[in-house]
Parts: structure tokens; sequence; C-alpha cells
């Protein structure tokens, strides 16, 4: 027992005195915990992209006949891209122009037929009042004579007799007169509506021909254009995009753990490698993606030389200032309003020990330290997981 007792002992002594693992101190960040107003910020990468991107597609089917103008170049509203061809719609445009020379003929027809019924009616019409003027002078002579007696009665009934009849033919034939004038306005309304119609086709044909020479639609930049002549394009599909690259605006992937206090109108600034532009956030996708929330940066500031479409960025959104606070930069791996194990330099600057630290909120580039640390502590940065196993390490 004695003997198994001073072996352990022994061993305790050699692994209490053992010379911790070695470090290089060049190959370290390190950072010193500082007390003040913290910045608190996210940080994202994302890419410039025009605040108004005009998408053109092809409205029919069609052909690519010629390619005018390539992605790069600065178009005007009326500026013709490219031209598309279809032989069927040409046929169709052709069709309904005839249809409409058609039904225009029909209507000339139509008037100067019904036109010719009416006149004739109105020569029946004016025939039957003759008769009708003659067997009422006829009528009124036998009354006159029959009351004198040198007419029979007779004759006198036959005289009233066919005043009568001439009267009701008269009022038919009148009754005929104006049927045929409102049949004629009617007819010549309905045809009318028709050719309206057709000229309406007609139209819509042509404007579908004069859109097969497809044009920007606003000024700016062609974007896109992945077509080439011969190609076979179907409707709906994408021919060009056309933007105004003076109005850019930056979309920022920023990770969903921090994305949940960016808000509109925060502030942001944005890097876009040749210098930094002041922006304001203006959209927040309310769902993730691949671990990120999209955020949409509007740059209030003047933008750089050599800022352009999908130009990569680095984007910052300023969440909130704290005021008086312990913090220091970033270290690897960090978690928010977690304990971690940190090392910290010791006082000869020879030696680093892990001791645990409680970590508040985080920022793009700095942590708030809640507990574990104190102003003017030197902690280690770098990924120190290879050194898990161990408390204290030795710089060479």
């Amino acid at each position: 027992m004695v003997v198994s007792g001073l072996v352990i002992t022994t061993v305790a002594i050699g692994q209490l005195h053992a010379e911790p693992p070695t470090v290089t101190r060049a190959s370290l960040w390190f950072g010193t915990v500082e007390r003040g107003e913290m910045l608190r910020e996210v940080q994202g990468n994302g890419k410039l992209v025009p605040e108004h991107i005009q998408w053109i597609t092809a409205l029919s089917a069609a052909r690519v006949e010629q390619i005018f103008v390539r992605p790069g170049t600065e178009v005007a509203a009326d500026t013709v891209i490219l031209e598309l061809r279809n032989p069927e719609l040409e046929l169709q445009a052709l069709e309904a122009e005839r249809q409409v020379a058609a039904a225009r003929a029909e209507l000339v027809n139509i008037r100067a037929t019904m036109r010719g019924q009416k006149l004739q009616q109105e020569v029946a019409v004016t025939a039957l009042q003759i008769e009708q003027s003659t067997a009422q002078r006829k009528a009124v002579a036998n009354a006159e004579l029959g009351g004198r007696g040198y007419v029979s009665r007779d004759d006198e009934h036959a005289a009233r007799a066919q005043l009568e009849s001439i009267d009701r033919r008269m009022g038919l034939e009148a009754e005929r007169v104006a049927v045929l004038g409102d049949g004629l306005k009617q007819r010549i309304a309905a045809h009318a509506a028709q050719i309206d119609r057709l000229v309406a086709i007609a139209e819509f044909r042509r404007e579908q021909l004069a859109a097969l020479a497809i044009r920007a639609g606003v000024a700016g930049v062609l974007q896109e254009l992945p077509l080439e002549p011969g190609q076979w394009v179907q409707p709906g599909g994408l021919l060009a995009k056309v933007a105004r690259p003076d109005r850019l605006k930056a979309r920022l992937a920023i990770p969903e753990t921090l994305a949940k206090d960016v808000a509109i109108g925060q502030v942001a600034r944005v890097d876009t490698r040749n210098g930094i532009v002041d922006g304001e956030v203006v959209r927040v996708d309310p769902a993730a993606s691949g671990g990120t929330v999209t955020v949409d940066v509007a740059l209030t500031g003047a933008l750089p030389r050599g800022a352009r479409p999908d130009l990569n960025v680095v984007g910052r959104v300023e969440l909130e200032r704290l005021p008086e606070v312990m913090h220091v930069r970033r270290p690897a791996f960090v978690q928010p309003d977690a304990t971690m194990g940190l090392f910290v330099v010791d006082a000869d600057g020879a030696y680093a020990t892990r001791v645990p630290v409680q970590i508040g909120r985080l920022s793009a580039k700095t942590v708030e330290v809640v507990a574990g640390l104190s102003v003017g502590d030197r902690i280690i940065l770098s990924d120190m997981t290879q050194w898990d196993a161990t408390d204290r390490v030795k710089f060479e």
C-alpha cells in the first residue's frame, strides 16, 4: 500500500510539473479587453444589384432574326435590341386585314340592298296614296250622287268599301316602310359593331408584328441577352434585361443567427473594395435560406468608380451602440450568450492559461464580455481547438 501511494504521488507530481505544449506566437491573433462604447453590428457578403430591372420577355413564339445590341451597351428606351420573326403572325395579320376589308364591303352592300328595298316600299306607298286619293274622290262623289238618287246604294257602298280597303293597305305599307327603316339601322349597327371587332383584332395582330422588334423599354445598360440568331423563343421566355447602372443597391446575406435584430431603417455601410458607401436597410427577407437572411440596403452615398451590377461587396449593418461595456475583438467560434474557454496571456507573456468567459452580445468584429475577464487582459483570438486537451500553453 505504501509503495502504491508513492507511485501515485510521483505520477501526480510529474503531471503537475509537466511542461505545457508550445505554440508559435507569430501564428496567433491577440486581442485586449477594453471598456467603453461598443458598436454592435452584423456583417454579410453580397452583391450590388440594380434597384430596377426591366425584364423583356417574348409575347409570342418567334425566331431570333437579328441582334443589334450586346450586353454592356447603353440603350435608350426606344432602342431596338433584337428583331424576331414569325411567319404565322404575318399571315394572321394579313388575314385580319382581309376580314376587315370584306366586312366593310359587305356593309356597303347591305346599305345598298336595304335602301333599295326601302325605296321600293316608298314607291308602293306613293302609288297607294294616289289610289287612296282617287278612291276618296270617288267615294265622296258617289255619296253626293247617291243622295240625289243618281247612283245606286250598291255603287255608293262599293266606293266606300274600296276607300276603306285602300286606307288599310296604306297603313300596312307605311308600317312596312318604318320596319324597313328600323331594320336597316339595326342591321347596319350590328355589322358596324362586327367591323369594330375585326378592326380591333387586326390592330392586335399589327401590334404583335410590331412587338417582334424588341425595344429596351427603359434607358440604361443591357445586362443580359441569352440568345443567338436563329434561336426559337417561346411566349414568356426571357429575351433581355436592362438596368440603370447608377441606381444600385446592396443585397447582403446575413447569418440567420444574427439577422433577428436587423430592422428596416438601420444604418449600414457597404465596402465595394474601392470605397465605402453609406446606406440604409430597406428590406429584410421574412424567410431564411441556406442559413442566411437576405437584406437589401439602399445606397445613400455616392457610388465609387467601378461600381456595377453583380459586384461582390461586404456590408455591415449597425444594430446598436452599447455604452460602457467590456468588449474585445471577436474570438474564433464564439456564440452569443454562452460560456467558452479562452486563453489569457500571463503577466510575463510566456504562457497563456484557459479561463471560462461568459460572452454576451456579438458584433461583426467585437463581443461583449460579461464575466471572466478584466480590462487589460490579453487573450488569444485564433482557433485553439487543437489544444482542447490542455488548459495551458507556452509561447515560443
